[in-house]
């Protein structure tokens, strides 16, 4: 089960990466045209920079979760098999740690137990934790920043799942090892 759902948010994240990815490019180009026309539209710049900033976040969990990140991988090739797979459950147990790290740190930052405790009133919210992340607006955009920087809760649970199910392969391909160990 925690296979397909990975599997199945993986696929998003994919979809979302490539529409993002495609965006920032139509943006950059429209940057370009109505520069060069003088007629700059200032809010474009900002929108591309979220649309990258999410591009960049959706493929990392991507290829997190496909093991295709780059790695250098001089001292564990002269490892055999068997301690290369302990290696594989070590860095997908690093990385639920760093995600769960994230996860938590997202979870003091915004603090949505708090935020629920005053009935969702932000100004409440702001007068008891002096967190203003649910108000502070974009610079040229005017919209509230808690939209683009939901990224960040969102990869850390995504993340999280991934790695979760690395791990559940990575032990399973270690434990039941045939292979001679070195």
């Amino acid at each position: 089960m925690l296979n397909t759902l990975s599997d199945t948010i993986v696929k998003i994240e994919t979809a979302l990466a490539a529409m993002l990815a495609a965006a920032v490019t139509l943006l950059i180009l429209l940057n370009i045209v109505s520069r060069a026309l003088g007629m700059a539209i200032y809010w474009v710049d900002e929108l591309a920079i979220y649309a990258m900033v999410w591009t960049t976040f959706l493929a990392t969990s991507v290829v997190l979760k496909k093991r295709q990140v780059v790695a250098v991988t001089l001292l564990v090739d002269l490892l055999g098999e068997r301690t290369r797979a302990w290696m594989q459950c070590f860095s997908d147990l690093m990385i639920l740690v760093f995600s769960a790290g994230l996860l938590v740190l997202c979870w003091r930052w915004l603090d949505p137990a708090t935020l629920a405790s005053v009935d969702f009133d932000i100004k409440a919210f702001q007068g008891d934790t002096f967190n203003f992340v649910y108000s502070e607006k974009t610079n040229t955009l005017g919209i509230k920043k808690i939209w683009p920087w939901l990224i960040l809760p969102f990869i850390s649970i995504s993340l999280s799942l991934h790695a979760l199910n690395n791990l559940g392969t990575s032990l399973k391909k270690a434990i039941y090892f045939k292979g001679k160990a070195k």
